[in-house]
């Protein structure tokens, strides 16, 4: 919470004489004003209607004067540019073209005769370049016959091969131990020196180690040996790599692949990498630039959508010191809740619900007084819509958006499934709340909470669990008892993705934040209860982040048994998009990193300039 001025000494701005005013929370708020003057002070009880006017506009001066603003600059992309976008990739020409891409890019991939390693390649490429949706059927035939098979087609000496099995596999689902790594170590346990100058190995020894679960001490090896003689490589021999191997090895190690999001980092792979290629196929980088476009046309479609019904709730208008960042909820959303184009209602909603969490976020983190907050607080815990007489009108605006906007999905649930879920929606609205509230009060006291205090309330003030269980009822079909029990309890894989969000948002935000008078956060609760330097807490964050993917890999395996793929999908990807958003600083709250404004315009904005008179994509 940022740092709100005591109520009990607040003066006006402009005072007429050498009185000031002094607010008194001791004596009635309304009825005692008292006059400083140099050395003498008096007390007089105001007794006309007229003094009780002045005095009542008194107070609400010095509520306005002790009120903060986050000093949040206006959106980049506001109503009126959003509302100018064109594009022409909806038009017949081009969804024609890419119908005749997906069948030739098809033929490839149904082709029995190449061997296992490029079949491989070929989908592992198809997924980075954003366009494996189209064949998912196929890819996970492929897959299984592939498990099936084990060792009788590929190379168990090779590295490489190896390493690119390993990590396709288990990020599908297959069950792959750790052990086909112990054939590439020594007597000592660790790894073949002899491994040190196999580049392309490493990196796919590399990538496979995030795969990994607790416990898993091989891949924890494979990840340091890994990164150790990349970065050596990187470092000390880089004009002797191929240009795209050079950039994918630096962006490896920047982030590696399992922790991305697909749609977020698809640009980059196919501008930086795969066009870069000497043996790159036409065709192919033809249809992911196209698809690509089209993809973002719909989204174009829906940032439209949304900022017609983000200014008709007028909470900008009315709440003018809540930030405006509806495209950079949508961002989140797309890199969380599935961005292939059939999916557009959900993407819709669930950046609603972003965008009423943020306004929520800054009432309680910047705004609202204390007192303004536990009222707040008690009216949502007990969603009751005739207390909200009691709220302040910025409140009352904010609270009946938000009943307006749950009601509303739950009416589309309902009318299309049978169920009422409007008590679970509200629990999650509740739950977020409290644990703002709870965050406030530290604040209020000077409380400085140890670290594992700390996460037990952070990991849902950082809003995945309100977010984990509108996208549920969003993606679940049929709706079952059992799963939303587990979900009421908030399943631990709902924890993870909300760890690993928290987290990144500390790492990045934490400095904004507490000069701005924010509760600390996860580094300085760390520093402050062990002693640590602010490099070590945030070395220790990191740490934390790495183990809690461990266990996130260990839950997207096991959480299928409960969940359907497309809410455990979601529960990862949220987490994905976090380190995508916080990689190089706050690209949510603040425009201070022209990285995350071109990553923004080049995801939305910008399409790729196709060639089509010879074929050839270009960027």
């Amino acid at each position: 919470m940022a740092n709100i001025i005591s109520m009990a000494m607040t003066t006006p701005k402009r005072p007429t004489n050498n009185n000031h005013f002094i607010f008194d929370k001791k004596t009635s708020n309304k009825a005692y004003i008292a006059f400083t003057n140099g050395a003498t002070t008096g007390l007089t009880r105001s007794c006309s209607s007229f003094q009780l006017k002045a005095l009542q506009n008194c107070d609400d001066q010095i509520i306005t004067d002790q009120r903060r603003s986050g000093n949040y600059t206006p959106p980049i992309w506001d109503f009126d540019f959003i509302q100018s976008t064109r594009s022409e990739y909806k038009e017949e020409r081009h969804m024609k073209r890419v119908s005749e891409l997906i069948s030739q890019v098809k033929t490839m991939l149904n082709d029995e005769i190449i061997e296992v390693v490029r079949q491989l390649e070929f989908i592992d490429e198809l997924q980075r370049l954003g366009i494996s949706y189209h064949f998912e059927y196929k890819i996970n035939q492929i897959l299984n016959r592939i498990y099936v098979d084990g060792r009788k087609n590929y190379d168990p000496t090779d590295l490489y091969s190896t390493a690119l099995r390993f990590r396709l596999l288990r990020q599908h689902g297959f069950i792959v131990s750790q052990d086909v790594f112990d054939s590439f170590k020594n007597e000592d346990g660790g790894f073949k020196a002899s491994l040190r100058d196999d580049t392309k190995g490493l990196l796919e020894l590399y990538e496979a180690s995030f795969m990994s679960t607790q416990g898993e001490n091989t891949l924890e090896l494979a990840k340091e040996f890994a990164t150790k003689f990349m970065q050596k490589k990187i470092d000390d021999d880089h004009e002797n790599i191929e240009e795209h191997f050079s950039l994918l090895v630096q962006n490896a190690l920047d982030l590696p692949l399992n922790w991305r999001s697909a749609r977020l980092s698809s640009r980059w792979f196919i501008i930086n990498a795969y066009e870069k290629r000497k043996c790159m196929n036409p065709i192919v980088l033809e249809f992911a630039k196209l698809d690509f476009n089209i993809v973002q046309a719909t989204h174009q479609q829906e940032l439209k959508h949304i900022s017609k019904w983000w200014k008709q709730t007028g909470l900008i208008e009315k709440l003018p010191f809540v930030r405006d960042r509806m495209v950079e909820c949508y961002l989140f959303t797309v890199g969380g809740v599935f961005f292939e184009p059939q999916y557009g209602y959900e993407r819709i909603t669930i950046t609603k619900v972003n965008t009423l969490i943020t306004t929520l976020d800054d009432i309680f983190d910047v705004y609202g007084t204390f007192e303004e907050l536990q009222l707040f607080n008690d009216v949502i815990q007990r969603w009751d819509i005739e207390a909200m007489d009691k709220l302040p009108n910025y409140m009352q605006i904010c609270f009946l958006a938000l009943n307006n906007f749950v009601d509303e999905m739950a009416f589309h649930v309902l009318k299309e499934q049978g169920v009422v879920i409007i008590p679970h929606l509200r629990k999650s609205w509740a739950d977020l709340c409290k644990s703002y509230l709870q965050e406030a009060e530290w604040y209020n006291k000077g409380y400085t909470p140890k670290l594992e205090e700390y996460i037990n309330n952070a990991w849902v003030s950082i809003s995945t669990p309100t977010i984990l269980t509108h996208a549920f009822f969003l993606v679940t079909n049929p709706i079952q008892n059992e799963t939303i029990r587990s979900l009421y309890k908030y399943h631990n894989i709902v924890r993870c993705s909300g760890m690993i969000l928290r987290l990144a948002n500390d790492l990045e935000t934490s400095p904004e934040e507490m000069n701005r008078g924010d509760v600390p956060k996860a580094i300085e609760c760390y520093m402050n209860e062990t002693g640590a330097s602010v490099e070590e807490a945030r070395e220790h964050v990191r740490f934390m982040i790495n183990e809690t993917w461990k266990e996130m890999n260990k839950e997207r395996a096991v959480a299928g048994n409960l969940f359907v793929p497309e809410f455990v999908r979601i529960a990862v990807d949220f987490a994905r998009a976090a380190q995508y958003v916080y990689q190089y600083g706050d690209g949510f709250g603040t425009h201070r990193f022209p990285r995350m404004k071109h990553r923004i315009m080049s995801l939305f904005f910008e399409p790729m300039v196709l060639d089509t008179d010879n074929g050839v994509a270009l960027h």
